[in-house]
């Protein structure tokens, strides 16, 4: 169904500091989400890039990490709307899906206790995208994949393990800078069930390559066709645009002694390499 969101979020949206590029249209969307939070049904939102002509399209499911996809002001990130927009100039439906604000929340970086889990209401969410997606008359049926960042990373691996497996299922996927420290310990060894592409920074100490290393190594061994790529001297959030390196001594993060603090900021020569291994990994999984 469409969205009845406010016609000012509407605009606050799509007239951002970044210039309009290519052709497509875009449009807010509304679908229920799997389950109950708190137990209340949730409606998700989801803000949609669509290259323009009837289709269908292959598309991708895009999952926002721990910040939601927002601005203090509002807006969505220049970094989502970015990567929205070169995938719909790339043939694809882009569909970023908020599980925050429906659920009453803005951000949970900073919250120790989390009451929206990457493995659960993340992948949830991915799910209920793709479903809908699939519905779409535009959109090819079969061809979606599903793209995630940091908190949205994790719930992409959680969402492509086999436990998740259901169908329609995802046709292939990329986590950037992931948590990967829980599933690389799981008593049973991770294994995606379609091809995964993790893209990491080495010097990132919020989410350390070196579990998303170990999970690999796991996955590979059971015969997954999983790729890792790290990038020297990258922080988290390496492919965020005008976003300088910082720490943000507030954030929770399970790999300090007291849980608190992180490293953030852009690296435009590994955002580069990422945007051209991401267009080139979903065209030879989604376009053939």
């Amino acid at each position: 169904m469409r969205s009845t969101l406010p016609a000012l979020l509407l605009l606050l949206t799509l007239f951002t500091c970044v210039p309009a590029r290519g052709a497509y249209d875009t449009e807010w969307v509304e679908f229920p989400a799997l389950k109950e939070f708190n137990d209340a049904p949730v409606q998700l939102s989801g803000l949609q890039f669509r290259p323009q002509g009837p289709g269908p399209f292959p598309a991708v499911v895009m999952l926002h990490g721990c910040g939601g996809m927002y601005t203090p002001s509002g807006y969505v990130t220049t970094s989502y709307r970015y990567w929205a927009e070169t995938l719909s100039e790339e043939g694809y439906v882009a569909l970023l899906v908020d599980s925050f604000r429906p659920r009453g929340q803005w951000s949970i970086c900073e919250l120790q206790k989390r009451p929206i889990l990457e493995s659960r209401e993340r992948v949830e969410d991915a799910y209920a995208a793709l479903q809908w997606l699939s519905k779409q008359p535009y959109v090819a049926a079969g061809r979606i994949g599903l793209l995630g960042w940091s908190n949205g990373g994790t719930g992409t691996l959680y969402s492509m393990r086999e436990a998740s497996h259901r169908e329609p299922d995802f046709r292939a996927a990329v986590a950037f800078y992931p948590g990967c420290r829980t599933l690389s310990k799981a008593k049973t060894p991770y294994r995606p069930y379609a091809p995964l592409l993790i893209l990491s920074g080495e010097a990132d100490d919020w989410t350390p390559a070196v579990a998303c290393r170990e999970l690999v190594s796991i996955a590979q061994t059971a015969g997954a066709t999983i790729e890792i790529v790290t990038y020297p001297g990258a922080y988290h959030s390496f492919d965020r645009i005008n976003s300088p390196v910082r720490y943000r001594p507030n954030v929770r993060n399970l790999n300090k002694p007291d849980r608190l603090g992180a490293t953030v900021g852009e690296n435009p020569q590994a955002r580069e390499d990422a945007i051209r291994r991401t267009t080139e990994f979903f065209a030879q999984a989604l376009k053939k």
